[in-house]
């Protein structure tokens, strides 16, 4: 890995600013009770109601199921997440029971806590040594279709999970992009009181 030059503009953990998405991967194979722990930690994730709309998808590298998780990505992001660990598909339901009740309701936040759930794992990976990288380019009629995921979840992302490897491994046009990213300050981000930004 490039050496990380991020600082942050406030006292954080060290953990946020550590965590970054490489696309070079080691083909080093994850076993399950290591996968498994960033699902435990996703698990933690807040969400309104406690109703906790994520489920994660997954195959590991070397599995039954690796070669078809490979299939629903588009070519551009099959060619470097081929060497990943693990595949992972991030869905949640779109639907859920609110107390006391007994019919389920339209969950407006579902977005909005599977992504707090997607934070929860993609941090516990990487204070375990391993990275993560999120991808929008997968086709979601396929992994809809392939995964048998009933209506009433929505598909949001793939995510390949494995070990930083050697940026050599890519292609050059990609060898210039494989260091942590920067990001806008604090002060593009959040205001007080009225929308200013």
């Amino acid at each position: 890995m490039s050496e990380n030059t991020r600082v942050a503009d406030h006292a954080i953990e060290e953990h946020f600013i550590n965590r970054w998405s490489p696309r070079a991967f080691t083909d080093e194979t994850i076993d399950e009770a290591t996968l498994l722990t960033f699902f435990e930690a996703a698990r933690w994730a807040p969400s309104a109601y406690n109703s906790q709309p994520w489920r994660f998808l997954y195959a590991r590298r070397g599995t039954p199921n690796w070669e078809r998780y490979l299939g629903l990505l588009v070519e551009f992001n099959r060619g470097w997440a081929q060497h990943a660990s693990a595949i992972v598909i991030v869905v949640s339901k779109t639907t859920f029971t609110p107390p006391g009740a007994s019919e389920e309701k339209p969950a407006l936040w579902h977005t909005f806590d599977t992504g707090a759930a997607w934070a929860y794992l993609a941090l516990q990976a990487s204070i375990s040594g391993w990275h993560t990288h999120g991808m929008a380019g997968f086709d979601q009629e396929l992994t809809r279709k392939e995964l048998k995921i009933p209506e009433g979840y929505d598909i949001h992302a793939a995510v390949a999970i494995g070990r930083a490897g050697d940026k050599s491994s890519l292609p050059d046009y990609l060898q210039a992009r494989e260091v942590p990213s920067p990001r806008q300050p604090v002060s593009e981000l959040a205001a007080e009181g009225d929308f200013s930004l």
